[in-house]
């Protein structure tokens, strides 16, 4: 007979089993969070960010994002979703260990319908080699945040208390980095998907 692989888990996952080999060798990132805590991750998913699974077990989930701010303002995103359907998906900037930001498409499932974010389980691709991502300024992203929550450049400017003027000085220069003329094609490039499905910054 051969000899047993023996498994480490970083929290209370059970017996080793065929389901935790594929759990943590799974070839795409996944991490199970109990209220927003890195309870568990697999083998992918830590060094999609550059850290150890150690590293992560059991850190408050914000340690992934670009700041702690862009975190306060879209972790609720989705849950009304899952709460509905259990299921939800989008694509979002987050943050690598040393600090370099990429776009990554995210997937929930949740334990508990409920109460979404008490036990849920994520899937996270790194989408660095079809969309490298653009430096952007903190103003840059909640421009881009809003304009994916479908707000005019006169609601945004009243959300931001900014003017309209400045607004769409910012929009304009979104276009010009993204080299295209409309807010329509600005989210084309950002894979071709509904602005629905973009989480790219601050909300309110």
């Amino acid at each position: 007979m051969g000899k047993m692989v023996e498994i480490r888990m970083c929290s209370d996952f059970g017996d080793n089993s065929l389901a935790e080999l594929a759990f943590i060798h799974a070839p795409v990132g996944l991490v199970v969070t109990q209220n927003r805590v890195i309870r568990e991750c697999n083998t992918a998913f830590a060094q999609m960010f550059g850290y150890s699974r150690d590293e992560l077990c059991d850190q408050l989930f914000s340690i992934l994002y670009p700041s702690q701010e862009e975190f306060v303002n879209i972790r609720d995103r989705g849950v009304q979703q899952l709460r509905a359907t259990n299921s939800y998906w989008d694509e979002r900037i987050m943050a690598r260990k040393d600090a370099t930001l990429f776009w990554c498409r995210v997937r929930g499932h949740t334990f508990t319908p409920e109460n979404p974010l008490e036990r849920a389980v994520w899937s996270f691709a790194d989408l660095s080699a079809v969309r490298p991502y653009l430096p952007l300024t903190r103003r840059e992203r909640e421009i881009l945040s809003h304009l994916s929550d479908g707000l005019t450049s006169k609601e945004i400017a009243l959300k931001l208390d900014i003017s309209y003027r400045t607004v769409e000085v910012y929009r304009a220069k979104l276009l010009k980095k993204f080299g295209v003329s409309n807010t329509g094609g600005l989210f084309h490039s950002l894979g071709g998907i509904d602005s629905e499905h973009v989480v790219s910054g601050n909300r309110n």
